[in-house]
């Protein structure tokens, strides 16, 4: 299999206690589907915020590339 470019969709929740948790993470279609996701979330008040991140993926062999931020929606933990 080749590389492919795959773009997530990274949500974060606010519980009452403690810092940001991560959510279950959402393969997308596209960056812009990220984000109508992501802002729908939002609007929804489901998540405190989002990471938007593409990554090139070998999945067959079970290589990924380093991820690349495309967008920071809303509360996200601070990256290192």
């Amino acid at each position: 299999m080749a590389v492919a470019e795959r773009i997530i969709f990274q949500p974060y929740t606010q519980p009452k206690r403690g810092g940001l948790k991560a959510g279950q993470a959402v393969a997308c279609r596209s960056p812009e589907d990220a984000h109508r996701r992501a802002e729908k979330a939002m609007a929804g008040g489901l998540i405190a915020g989002g990471h938007i991140v593409r990554v090139m993926a070998d999945e067959e062999a079970g290589d990924y590339g380093e991820p690349e931020f495309l967008a920071i929606i809303g509360n996200v933990p601070e990256q290192m």
